[in-house]
């Protein structure tokens, strides 16, 4: 089974009770710190090793983090450990984000330029995708200067490339048919 599907109710849940508690951005930032934490090698030979007791790794998650978890951020950490599933807090967490823009009306959205983008063309290419989707963009800019010219734009599971790169293999396979 993907860890994606595994990952879904947990992140289905974590989703309900933030949104019950209007604590959407806590939830996110909880989650964030878990997912990072959980990536850690010290982390991962930690919840690998067999001859702990769950409670010793869900505590040892909660010490790394102490302070900055709520209760019911507690309590969702010592559930996961309970079932083996802390390696899943990444995709939780990426899920978790999925459902709170949808509730949002955010639309996260890359941008892959062959330039660096000055201030005045990132917000205006951002403003025709918000109108675009209709919805708040969030953009993550980059540069990759193998596209040459041009930009691609990837929102959700659409991609639009409009990169010199692009436009130069669709005209090299023209060519060859």
């Amino acid at each position: 089974m993907e860890l994606s599907t595994i990952a879904r109710p947990y992140a289905e849940a974590a989703f309900k009770l933030a949104d019950e508690s209007n604590r959407l951005g806590d939830w996110s930032d909880a989650l964030g710190a878990l997912a990072l934490v959980s990536q850690d090698e010290r982390i991962l030979a930690t919840t690998g090793d067999p001859r702990l007791s769950v409670g010793d790794v869900a505590n040892t998650f909660l010490r790394v983090l102490e302070g900055r978890l709520f209760p019911e951020a507690e309590n969702f950490v010592r559930v996961m450990a309970e079932n083996r599933r802390l390696d899943l807090l990444p995709s939780v967490r990426e899920q978790f984000e999925t459902l709170k823009n949808e509730r949002e009306g955010v639309q996260e959205v890359e941008i892959v330029t062959a330039f660096p983008l000055d201030a005045a063309h990132e917000q205006d290419l951002v403003g025709r995708l918000e109108k675009q989707t209709g919805k708040k963009v969030v953009a993550r800019i980059s540069v990759d200067p193998e596209l040459i010219g041009g930009a691609r734009i990837v929102i959700g599971d659409k991609v639009i490339d409009a990169s010199a790169r692009a436009q130069l293999a669709a005209l090299e396979n023209a060519l060859r048919a």
